[in-house]
C-alpha cells in the first residue's frame, strides 16, 4: 500500500496527480492535506508582505533625503555659491632674500643652520677681516700724511704772509729812501753851482737817487714773488685738501669693507638652502643662503580672465592649504596684476600669423594674507592653495 501522496497546490495542478487521488478514493482511502503545509503556505505570504514593507519605506526615507540634500546644496549655492570664485593654480610666495658676500675672502665663521629663524640686523656668518684690518690702518695713516701735509703747507702760507709784509717795508724804506736822495740832489746841485759844494758831492747826491730806485724796482719784484708764492701755496694746499678727501673715502672705504666681512640677515625670516661651509673661499656675489621672510607671505592665483568680472582689491578670501586640510586661512584681494601671464612670459605668442585658437588667459590675483595667518609661520613659499573670494557684497550692492 503506498504511503506517499504527491499533493500540488499551484493552480495548474498535473492531471496524473488528480487521477491518482481518484484511483485512491476509490479503494477507499481518503487523502486529506496536511494542516502543517497550510500554516507554512500562509505564513510565507505573510512574510513577503512584512518584507516589502520596510524597504518602501527605506526607500521613501532615502528619496526624501536626496531631495533634502539636492534642496539644502541648492539653496546654499544660490545663496553662497555662485558668488564664490576660486581656483586651484594658486601657490603661497614671498620676496625672498638672496644672502651674498659683498668683499671676496675666506670663511672664518657661519653662525647660523640650516631652517633657523633669524632677525634682521643678526650676524649669518664672518670673512677673515686680517686683510681687511690691514687695509684700514693704512688708510688711516695715509689720512694722517694728508692732514700733515696741509699742515705744513698752512704754515708756508702764514710764513708767506710775512715775508710779504717784510717786501712791502722794505719797498717803502727805498721810496724813502728815493726821496731823501733826490732831496739831497737839489741842495748839493744848487750848492756845486753856486761854488758852495763840491762837484763830486753833487754827484754822489745824484747817484743815491738812482740807486734808491734800483733798490725799489728791486723789492718790488721781490714783492711780487712773494705775493705770486701765495697763489702757489694755495694751490698746494687744495691739493693736499683733495688728495685728504682722497685718504678719507679710501679709509670709509676700508671701513666698510671691514664691516663687510660681517654678513647680516637684512630682514626677519628663515635661513634656508644654505651653502657655506667654514674654510670656503666666496666671491663677492656669490649666493650663500637665502632668507624667506615667512611672515610677510602671500598668495598668488592665477584666474581665468572670465572669473575676474566681479573681483577687485579688498575683497575678503577663505584660503584652502593642501598641507593642512579642513582648516581655513583667511585674506583680502590685494592687487590685480597689470597684464595676463602671457604678457610677461620669455616668448609671448604672436597671433598676427598662422591659424589663431582662442585659448581663456589667466590673471595673476595678489592676495595679502591676515596679520593672524602670516604671523603664524605656517604657510611657507611654494604650498598649494585653493583660493575662494567672495564676490556676495559687491552683487548685492549692484542688485
Amino acid at each position: 500500500m503506498a504511503n506517499n501522496l504527491h499533493i500540488v497546490t499551484s493552480d495548474g495542478a498535473s492531471s496524473e496527480a488528480q487521477g491518482t487521488v481518484e484511483a485512491k478514493a476509490k479503494e477507499g482511502i481518503t487523502a486529506e492535506p496536511r494542516p502543517e503545509a497550510q500554516q507554512d503556505q500562509e505564513g510565507g505570504n505573510a512574510a513577503a508582505k512584512r518584507s516589502k514593507t520596510p524597504r518602501r519605506l527605506m526607500y521613501g526615507v532615502g528619496a526624501i533625503a536626496i531631495i533634502a540634500a539636492v534642496g539644502y546644496y541648492g539653496h546654499d549655492y544660490w545663496q553662497n555659491g555662485r558668488f564664490e570664485v576660486s581656483t586651484d593654480d594658486a601657490y603661497v610666495q614671498a620676496d625672498n632674500s638672496s644672502i651674498a658676500p659683498k668683499i671676496s675672502g675666506y670663511l672664518a665663521e657661519v653662525l647660523v643652520k640650516d631652517n633657523e629663524t633669524v632677525k634682521a640686523g643678526q650676524p649669518l656668518a664672518r670673512i677673515d677681516d686680517r686683510d681687511f684690518r690691514a687695509a684700514l690702518d693704512q688708510a688711516r695713516a695715509d689720512v694722517a700724511a694728508a692732514l700733515a701735509t696741509i699742515e705744513a703747507e698752512q704754515a708756508s702760507l702764514d710764513i708767506q704772509q710775512s715775508t710779504i709784509a717784510a717786501a712791502r717795508a722794505t719797498l717803502d724804506v727805498d721810496k724813502a729812501n728815493e726821496t731823501f736822495a733826490e732831496q739831497n740832489n737839489k741842495r748839493y746841485a744848487s750848492l756845486a753851482s753856486n761854488g758852495y759844494a763840491a762837484v763830486q758831492t753833487a754827484q754822489q747826491a745824484a747817484s743815491q737817487i738812482a740807486a734808491a730806485q734800483a733798490s725799489i724796482v728791486r723789492d718790488t719784484a721781490t714783492l711780487e714773488g712773494a705775493v705770486k708764492q701765495v697763489a702757489l701755496l694755495k694751490a698746494q694746499i687744495a691739493q693736499a685738501t683733495a688728495a685728504l678727501q682722497k685718504s678719507q673715502a679710501v679709509q670709509h672705504q676700508a671701513e666698510l669693507n671691514l664691516s663687510y666681512t660681517t654678513i647680516k640677515a637684512p630682514v626677519d625670516g628663515t635661513v634656508g638652502n644654505r651653502t657655506l661651509r667654514i674654510g670656503q673661499y666666496v666671491q663677492a656675489g656669490t649666493q650663500l643662503m637665502s632668507l624667506v621672510p615667512t611672515n610677510q607671505a602671500y598668495v598668488v592665483a592665477n584666474y581665468k580672465e572670465t572669473q575676474l568680472t566681479n573681483v577687485h582689491a579688498g575683497q575678503p578670501v577663505d584660503i584652502d592649504v593642501d598641507m593642512f586640510p579642513g582648516k581655513v586661512f583667511h585674506g583680502h584681494v590685494d592687487s590685480l596684476a597689470p597684464a595676463s601671464g602671457q604678457e610677461f612670459a620669455l616668448l609671448p605668442p604672436d597671433n598676427a600669423t598662422g591659424n589663431f585658437t582662442k585659448v581663456v588667459q589667466r590673471i595673476p590675483v595678489r592676495i595679502a594674507l591676515d596679520p593672524q595667518t602670516t604671523n603664524s609661520g605656517e604657510l611657507r613659499p611654494g604650498m598649494s592653495v585653493e583660493p575662494s573670494i567672495n564676490t556676495k557684497a559687491d552683487a548685492a550692492r549692484r542688485n
